[in-house]
């Protein structure tokens, strides 16, 4: 969802509250107990699709700033500790944290939603009681039908009864749901609200223990279990209850034989607790593999661009792969306890039935089964299975709940003294003996070569590292612009704005300090262009210059600039150095900390840092240094020729980020495309299973109606072993079917969910570049974690009770129709009203779900933003506006998710006046035709009915759970048809084995556009460039350099011309025989979480030694050797456990691993300081001698002994030759050459 859509709805939705109460506060006693206040809503949801502005505004007491748990309780905690020094606090957290971690939370919504929660234990009990009245009135009227002397009013009497108390029942049962479901509402508005402002208060230290997916997952995924917890949470005492009820009504019954099924029942409940808790630690195992196959998806997504560079995308699809399949593992397993549980499930209330009656006809002779004894106990049992099997279910799910992750403390400190400081409580401090005093109003730079310290610094300052020993203290309030960018999904004017009021002179003013007049003409919708996530629509150095002018917008005191100007052009970071930075920028007079690596901004500074080793070495004006012949003088004296120059490109076109969300109906075909991942023999096997079931199960029962009316001889009945017998071997069979169906269906479902994955994933990864620019990672990873996790565990399940319920109430009916055959009148009409209200009802909830959904997106998306930049939400001070930002998303998510629990009420009190309404009219024929009915058959007529009720609301639970869930075959299933990259290896490949062998590249009239519908974003260029040549590409922002390489290495298809290697057209290539045989050394140096040794080498295709070799070239085998793991190093999510220079480095030692006769370098050496940069530029002029090299070029210098430079601009070639020719051409490049000061 685009934020700027968000932007819409939420003022929309601020509109809406005032102009749509929900009906429920106005609406009258009836109208409230039979939900009739939602029928304008469902009319409006039937005639056409319900949209945003038909939903009612929340109720007050559901809103987020009513109901969030966290505020409070964090102030109170900050007031108590303000006094302690902190060693104190440390020792009494580390306490608390063992101690308290859930019950605290636990306490905390007691307290907040105890209250209104009781009132639906009240409801419960009236219930649970009523529940047994059913079975009272069935004895009554069997004692009815075999007395034929009572008065016929008798029989109609009890038949209003059973409809009053049935109806009664309903509306209870109704207002009980709907009370615990809004109570879970609230609960996980309560819980995400918390988490989020937890996320913004964390130190850095519990952000590296869990990875950004897992945070989001414990807000997406935990916060819902919490919801479905609280329906279930009165089974605690409610079960135990109707238990004991239950059991009281049968020894009335039958006496002491009941305790017979009483044992077998106590038997079933460890068997089912031991199959829970297995099932728990599977669950477990696999929510393991999960998370760990998320995380690696959101990496292969988030570096999907480098993936394709290098064309490693077959060797990650393996390790997803190989995670997956032991999670799959992990469910074939889980599936087959499913199977067992089942069984216990379907088969304890037939086995109990078996053993009482067996043991009460075979104890006494005199002891005869008559109808009204089996059947009210056959009903009976059937009350007793429910609570039975949800205890185990119940106590499980407590336990899952139970694992919610502690709080960590909250840093508040910045005034160095003595300061050490390190990334986490145990690591060794990464700074030490930390001593800075910035008089206020001064510039402040910091220098150092890679890794000395100089970010950490910045870090220390803000809070976000551990300090180990000192103090900190910052006056004023602070801005922070990051090395690396981060932009909001959001319009460029907001990501500037970011939160504060628009002026709009001071905006022009900053816009125009920082270089950003000439992009706003460029981008497409001014500053009003949607920026997609992650920036991914603006270069990197327009990405810097963004940052930047946040920060200057926001008029802070105090200034911490991380290296902002690596990634712009020399003549743009001059500019703002001048108009921003420097003596007479918009900074003047505030407090300026900048890192750089650039000599020429230096003289200026008031104060220098040197840094070496996370320590300051020397501290001083320039001209003091100079004089003091230490570090600094030789840092200076060796690069004082050097400058810094840098280019970059700007991506064009603007992502189109709208979600388009499908309306239709969900189609037969879709599952026939499940039936057919499954496999159709198995698929059909299944069906034939169910029915096998549920006809020996019909069996069983009509048997016992035939035994009951056996006549009585002697006061014993005569032949009742052999019934006994019979009816036992029903029961085996209908336990076989169970069994094998259950096992079938599990099975089935995981085949399924296998193929469905590898295919998604292997379309996903075919995708082109251009998809996942337009398609926000957030969706992505929801079709690998939600969709693909019900598609492994919901689906099988609810099609297993589907099944079961749809043959139930088909059984129900076919007895009924046989006892009393004049039910065949009604129940048509009442399978119309039933079918009518049921689609009646799907209409609006499948619009609602959808809302629904769409809403959600939009948190997580904010959530998952704000983890990446706390940092810069911390510093900047604006925790309460994303704070209310994400309270708002959460509102306008629950606008939908409350009519969506309110029309399942409205459904279940409909569907359930239907149920009852059979029960009543197969009553009351039965008292019509007393006199031609065995008591037998009424009672098995009646006690089927009084189940058809449950049976009824199962199935159209099901059958909406199964349509709205079967939604996510559908997602999955769509990448399929998503456009392709070319094929990534031909059939009949010709290539010859070492191509290519010189490295000449030959480029005639080429052109490409990144869309179809954009102009051509470079064009007509022909060049021919011979083997062994090293070229540099020059050019300003957007001229075009990066589009050049992404069109060498096919990431955009060629619109017009070709480009020729060693005489081979690329384009009649494979995408991986042409990248895997040229190779980029790209701007973003990414690197993923595994082993060192597979960020270099993912295929596992070269010796150690060849990658020790590899890192010794890239000067970083001192480094890779001191570490304790060597190769096996563990690299962090996006590799931060490495310096930006550090993962350069890896970047340049995965090149000379692959040794190829073409190297790109884009932009490589943005955020590397000098020395790095010599090293890096002496090994390419080493190693790759013979190689061609093309270097987008970004500090002239490194380019000006190449044998020929490309200047491009606006998309066009504009000059052409050697470095010394253009110079005394005196054009463009003479002009860049002047503006970096080398002529």
């Amino acid at each position: 969802m685009a934020s700027y859509m968000n932007v819409e709805l939420m003022a929309s939705a601020v509109n809406v509250f005032v102009q749509n109460p929900c009906p429920e506060l106005g609406a009258s006693f009836l109208s409230r107990i039979t939900f009739w206040w939602i029928t304008g809503l469902m009319v409006i949801g039937y005639k056409r699709p319900l949209e945003e502005k038909d939903l009612w505004s929340l109720n007050t007491e559901d809103k987020s700033e009513k109901v969030t748990l966290y505020s409070p309780k964090r102030a109170a905690k900050g007031e108590k500790k303000e006094g302690q020094p902190i060693e104190e606090s440390e020792i009494l957290l580390a306490k608390t944290l063992q101690k308290t971690g859930e019950p605290s939370l636990f306490c905390a919504l007691c307290r907040t939603f105890g209250p209104y929660f009781l009132v639906s234990s009240l409801y419960k009990i009236i219930h649970d009681i009523l529940m047994f009245v059913g079975p009272e009135i069935l004895r009554l009227l069997i004692q009815f039908v075999n007395d034929s002397s009572a008065p016929t009013w008798h029989g109609y009497f009890y038949t209003t009864l059973l409809l009053v108390c049935t109806c009664v029942q309903t509306l209870i049962l109704q207002k009980y749901f709907h009370v615990c479901f809004v109570t879970g509402m609230r609960l996980r508005t309560a819980i995400v609200g918390a988490v989020y402002r937890k996320a913004l208060v964390i130190t850095n230290a519990a952000r590296r223990t869990s990875t950004v997916g897992e945070i989001v997952n414990l807000m997406s995924v935990d916060a819902q279990r919490f919801m479905d917890l609280i329906t279930y949470i009165n089974m605690i005492w409610s079960a135990p209850l109707q238990v004991i009820l239950a059991l009281y009504f049968l020894w009335q019954n039958l006496g002491p034989s009941v305790l017979a099924g009483v044992a077998v029942m106590v038997l079933m409940v460890p068997l089912n607790a031991v199959i829970a808790m297995k099932t728990k630690t599977y669950q477990v195992a696999q929510m393991k593999s999960k998370d760990n196959r998320i995380k690696l998806m959101n990496e292969v997504l988030n570096g999907i661009k480098v993936l394709k560079l290098y064309a490693w995308e077959l060797a990650f699809k393996d390790k997803v792969s190989a995670i997956r399949e032991s999670e799959l593992r992990v469910l074939m397993k889980t599936a087959y306890l499913g199977a067992v549980s089942t069984f216990t499930w379907v088969c304890a209330p037939f086995l109990v039935a078996l053993s009482t009656f067996a043991v009460y006809v075979l104890v006494d002779d005199h002891n005869i089964l008559d109808a009204q004894k089996a059947f009210v106990s056959l009903a009976l049992f059937n009350i007793l299975r429910f609570p039975l099997n949800m205890l185990p279910m119940v106590i499980s799910s407590m336990v899952q709940t139970s694992l919610l992750f502690p709080t960590h403390p909250a840093p508040d400190s910045i005034r160095i003294v003595d300061g050490a400081f390190s990334w986490s409580k145990h690591d060794s401090p990464t700074l030490k003996r930390i001593n800075v005093r910035v008089p206020e109003g001064a510039f402040v730079a910091v220098v150092g070569h890679v890794g000395s310290g100089k970010s950490s610094l910045l870090s220390a300052l803000l809070g976000e590292m551990q300090k180990q020993e000192g103090s900190v203290s910052i006056k004023g309030s602070v801005a922070y612009v990051p090395q690396q960018a981060w932009i909001q999904n959001a319009t460029l004017k907001d990501n500037i704005l970011f939160g504060r009021e628009a002026k709009d002179s001071w905006y022009e003013k900053v816009v125009e300090a920082c270089a950003l007049l000439p992009d706003l003409e460029v981008l497409p919708g001014g500053d009003l262009t949607e920026i997609g996530e992650k920036g991914v629509n603006l270069s990197g150095g327009q990405k810097q210059r963004v940052s930047v002018a946040r920060a200057v917008y926001c008029n802070c005191a105090v200034y911490l600039l991380d290296d902002p100007l690596s990634a712009v052009d020399a003549h743009v970071g001059k500019h703002i150095f001048e108009k921003v930075i420097g003596p007479q920028g918009l900074l003047q007079g505030r407090t300026r900390v900048l890192v750089t690596h650039g000599l020429s901004f230096l003289p200026q500074a008031d104060l220098i840092l040197v840094m070496v080793d996370g320590e300051i070495t020397e501290m001083g004006s320039y001209t003091e240094l100079l004089g003091r012949q230490g570090a600094f003088a030789e840092f200076l004296r060796t690069y004082a020729s050097t400058e810094q120059e840098e280019v970059e490109e700007s991506v064009g076109g603007e992502a189109g980020l709208l979600v388009s969300e499908l309306l239709s109906c969900v189609k037969l075909s879709v599952f026939w495309e499940y039936m057919k991942a499954i496999g159709l023999p198995l698929s059909i096997f299944s069906i034939f299973l169910f029915f096998c079931h549920h006809l020996s199960s019909l069996g069983s029962n009509y048997w016992l109606s035939l035994w009951t009316d056996d006549p009585v001889i002697n006061n014993t009945q005569p032949n009742r072993e052999m019934r006994l017998g019979v009816y036992g071997a029903f029961g085996l069979t209908q336990g076989i079917a169970v069994f094998c169906y259950s096992v079938t269906v599990s099975v089935g479902g995981i085949l399924a969910s296998r193929y469905l994955h590898q295919t998604m994933l292997y379309n996903v990864l075919r995708s082109p570049m251009s998809f996942f620019e337009r398609t926000p990672s957030g969706n992505l990873v929801n079709r690998f974690a939600k969709e693909t996790d019900t598609i492994d565990t919901v689906i099988p399940s609810i099609i297993k009770m589907f099944m079961g319920s749809m043959f139930n109430v088909l059984g129900s009916c076919a007895v009924i129709l046989i006892a009393t055959p004049l039910v065949a009148i009604i129940i048509p009409p009442l399978g119309l009203l039933y079918f009518f209200v049921q689609r009646f009802y799907v209409a609006s909830s499948r619009q609602l779900k959808r809302l629904e959904s769409v809403s959600r997106s939009p948190v997580y998306t904010h959530f998952n933003e704000t983890l990446l930049g706390t940092s810069v939400i911390r510093a900047f001070g604006e925790q309460q506006r994303f704070i209310r930002e994400s309270d708002g998303r959460v509102d306008h998510n629950q606008t939908a998710y409350f009519p969506s629990i309110v029309a399942n009420r409205w459904l279940a009190v409909r569907l359930e006046f239907v149920g009852n309404c059979i029960v009543t009219f197969a009553a009351l024929f039965a008292v019509m035709a007393r006199d031609s009915l065995s008591p037998g058959i009424m009672g098995l007529s009646i006690s089927y009915a009084l189940q058809v009720t449950t049976s009824l609301n199962w199935l159209v639970r099901m059958s909406s759970e199964v349509e709205t869930n079967i939604v996510a075959v559908e997602k999955v299933k769509e990448y399929g048809d998503t456009e392709k990259e070319a094929e990534w290896r031909l059939e009949h490949s010709t290539l010859p084995a070492g191509w290519p062998t010189t490295g000449h590249i030959e480029i005639r009239n080429f052109g490409l556009r990144y869309r179809e519908d954009l102009e051509l974003a470079i064009s007509d260029i022909s060049v021919n460039i011979e083997g062994g040549e090293k070229v540099g590409i020059v050019g300003r922002t957007g001229a075009g350099k990066s589009s050049l390489t992404l069109g060498l290495f096919r990431i955009i298809e060629a619109a017009q011309g070709e480009i020729c290697i060693d005489g081979v057209n690329i384009a009649k290539l494979g995408l991986h025989e042409l990248r895997s045989r040229i190779t980029i050394i790209p701007q973003d140096p990414v690197l993923f979480s595994g082993s060192l040794r597979m960020n270099l080498d993912p295929f596992d295709g070269y010796t150690d030694e060849e990658v020790w070799r590899a890192l010794e070239l890239a000067h970083l085998k001192n480094f890779v050797s001191g570490l304790p793991d060597k190769l096996n190093h563990e690299c962090s999510e996006g590799g931060e456990n490495l310096s930006l220079g550090q993962r350069q480095l890896v970047c340049l030692a995965r090149a000379l691993l692959r040794k190829t006769k073409i190297l790109v370098l884009d932009e490589a050496t943005a955020a590397v300081d000098l020395e790095t940069d010599n090293l890096i530029q002496s090994t390419i002029r080493t190693q790759f001698e013979d190689c061609t090299v093309l270097t987008i070029a970004h500090r002239l210098n490194t380019i000006m002994d190449y044998t020929r430079v490309l200047v491009l601009d606006k998309g066009h070639m504009a000059e052409f030759g050697s470095p010394s020719n253009l110079i005394a051409k005196k054009g463009i490049f003479y002009k860049m050459a002047k503006d970096s000061g080398l002529v």
